[in-house]
């Protein structure tokens, strides 16, 4: 069974930066498209970025997030600069192959000062 444990979420001031972590674990991480997804009170949640072969951004994050992921360590991370109070939310974690879907707990973004 794939767990994803997210980390590294917090309280940022407008401007700054967070590193997100997802740590995956119960099966073979290279073969999943791995993603980063959000969700703020009230609204739906909604695709940050994803990574594969190649990699997918939200409007709302190109340009100031980044995706990788680091298959040695079952890894995949997200590096957001220059936080905005709007990408306060939820962030979860999502692993997708052709027949599985998996997501983490969320860990919390607060931008605000």
């Amino acid at each position: 069974q794939v767990q994803l444990v997210e980390s590294g979420g917090g309280l940022v001031q407008p401007g700054g930066s967070l590193r997100l972590t997802c740590a995956f674990s119960g099966s073979i991480f290279s073969i999943y498209v791995m993603g980063w997804y959000r969700q703020a009170p009230g609204k739906q949640r909604e695709l940050v970025a994803t990574i594969g072969g190649s990699t997918n951004y939200a409007d709302s994050a190109k340009g100031r997030f980044t995706i990788s992921r680091d298959n040695a360590k079952n890894t995949v991370y997200l590096q957001m600069n220059s936080l905005k109070p709007e990408d306060t939310a939820v962030y979860y974690c999502n692993a997708r192959s052709t027949y599985r879907n998996y997501w983490g707990q969320g860990t919390q973004v607060t931008v605000s000062s």
